[in-house]
């Protein structure tokens, strides 16, 4: 095994833990936005993530993410709200006024 081979195995397994730690705090986000609309009786349409960076969070280096997520307070209107993440944790959930049955 020479530096090539090396290198090329370190970039490989670099990328594979961003794509498993981009998705658990996807699934993360998801659960939370589920939990979050059925306390407040609205109906969760999508989830998407906006934006992801790196960036340090109380002095641990983790992805910095900004969701999108569609909800509906009647069953007719569809609005959106934003919610932003540091790693596993949730910085803020922002949603726009909206009507209710």
């Amino acid at each position: 095994m020479n530096l090539y081979d090396l290198v090329l195995l370190i970039i490989i397994l670099l990328v594979v833990a961003s794509f498993w730690r981009l998705r658990a705090i996807s699934e993360s986000v998801k659960d939370y936005l589920e939990n979050y609309c059925e306390t407040r009786q609205l109906q969760l349409i999508s989830v998407a993530r906006d934006k992801t960076r790196i960036g340090s969070y109380r002095g641990k280096l983790d992805f910095q993410s900004v969701f999108v997520f569609e909800f509906s307070g009647n069953g007719e209107e569809c609005y959106q709200g934003k919610v932003s993440m540091a790693g596993l944790t949730v910085l803020d959930t922002d949603t726009p006024a909206y009507r209710v049955q």
